[in-house]
């Protein structure tokens, strides 16, 4: 299977077959000295949005392979500050690096960035829109603790209107026979249109406002964070914002093997009690994000297949 030059912008552009490719190419990153591959190559990543995990994972993955990295974090130090369109940035910074990881809060960003030049540009994020990244890497996660993908059954819970990471995830799972349980008030309920493309493919999936109404039939628990910074009511965030703790007391009924994910960063969603939990997989889950990602930029620079 061949992605040389390929974007990675939508977990929705790959197919179910394409993404188990994926997956097993990270397994082989993981067990392989990848540390000459990119050699003499450059990553750029774009973020105009802020990030620990994903920026820091992408320069790790791409010096781990060997390559460099040039970039930015945060638009207040780039010609964007003057007025520089988003379209004119891209195209100049192509002309520095062989591929390009952009993140921006603009949904859409991240598509008309990769139409607007010839070398592979992979999403980082674009608003509460997708992260296709995160996906992989929580699907390598899930594989990793479970030993499959397949049949298994997921509850998200939190803000899962704007939380982009359960909306790549959702439809992602769907392919791989999942029964789904969205947690969440009903102001931050799953949108309409992922339910509608889950109705769509016959996905099973439930809606409830509890997490204890689900600990005990789910394989994973994943949380998110209620973000502050996507909510254009203030008062409304204020409402909402400490709906679901989870603490270590509640996973007393959890399922055996459950494990409890999140893609951080966490504010008070879970309790640092549930760290030392056997159930607790939220920091094993960002160390996988190293791998996904050279797997990823490896094989759109057509250096692994």
């Amino acid at each position: 299977m061949d992605f040389k030059n390929k974007d990675i912008i939508s977990i929705n552009d790959l197919n179910k077959e394409e993404i188990r490719y994926i997956l097993e190419v990270v397994s082989r990153v993981e067990n392989s000295d990848c540390s000459q591959l990119c050699k003499g190559m450059i990553l750029g990543t774009l973020f105009f949005e802020p990030s620990t995990r994903t920026r820091l994972s992408f320069e790790s993955a791409m010096k781990r392979l060997g390559g460099s990295v040039i970039g930015f974090s945060g638009e207040g130090s780039t010609s964007r500050k003057k007025g520089e369109s988003l379209y004119d940035t891209i195209k100049t910074v192509e002309g520095y690096c062989d591929v390009i990881a952009m993140r921006h809060p603009v949904e859409g960003s991240a598509r008309l960035a990769a139409n607007s030049i010839k070398i592979p540009i992979i999403n980082g994020g674009d608003g509460s829109n997708q992260h296709p990244t995160q996906t992989l890497l929580d699907l390598h996660t899930i594989r990793k603790s479970h030993g499959k993908i397949e049949g298994l059954t997921i509850a998200m819970v939190g803000d899962l209107k704007y939380g982009r990471t359960v909306h790549s995830l959702a439809t992602a799972m769907g392919l791989f026979n999942a029964t789904l349980y969205f947690v969440a008030p009903q102001q931050l309920q799953m949108p309409k249109d992922i339910l509608d493309v889950l109705d769509k493919k016959g996905i099973k999936y439930f809606l409830a406002e509890n997490i204890t109404e689900v600990i005990d039939k789910v394989d994973v628990l994943y949380m998110t964070r209620i973000q502050k910074e996507r909510f254009p009511d203030p008062i409304e965030y204020e409402s909402v914002k400490n709906a679901y703790v989870l603490k270590k007391e509640m996973l007393k009924n959890a399922k055996q093997g459950l494990k409890v994910m999140h893609p951080l960063p966490r504010v008070n969603e879970i309790c640092e009690d549930v760290d030392c939990a056997e159930h607790a997989h939220y920091f094993q889950q960002a160390h996988y994000g190293i791998p996904t990602r050279m797997a990823v930029i490896a094989l759109l620079l057509g250096v692994l297949k």
